[in-house]
């Protein structure tokens, strides 16, 4: 892996998984890694080029997907970028003054360490930080 940052993946926020999946698969011609869930919302990733697309539907009303479908509708939920270091990312962020949603990493998908700044801290974009 480089030491610069790169996009790892944008997560796309869906009611129907089936009926967003149309277009990358029948239009692009990607097609996805197995479904996974997490967060309670089931997941297809989509590799694109060196960063991949994630659709993500939520299981229940109340995860932060079906909490985000309710609130915005369908669209981009996250930005997440994969760092060399996500705890020198995390401990550099913390002393910037970002807001932190998970001040330690945790699993996300694809068994990867993750961890959320708070979109009031940067410019109202969710940004996802991974290895």
């Amino acid at each position: 892996m480089s030491d610069r940052p790169r996009i790892a993946h944008v997560g796309i926020a869906v009611a129907d998984l089936g009926a967003a999946l149309a277009f990358y698969r029948d239009v692009l011609g990607l097609e996805p890694h197995p479904p996974e869930v997490v967060d309670g919302a089931r997941i297809l990733s989509l590799p694109f080029g060196e960063s991949e697309i994630e659709l993500l539907a939520p299981i229940e009303h109340e995860s932060p997907i079906g909490r985000f479908l309710a609130k915005r509708g369908p669209g981009i939920h996250h930005v997440c970028f994969r760092v060399p270091d996500l705890d020198a990312a995390l401990r550099a962020c913390r002393t910037a003054g970002y807001r932190l949603i998970d001040e330690t990493p945790r699993t996300g998908a694809g068994g990867r360490r993750i961890a959320f700044v708070h979109p009031k801290t940067t410019a109202g974009i969710l940004l996802e930080l991974t290895e």
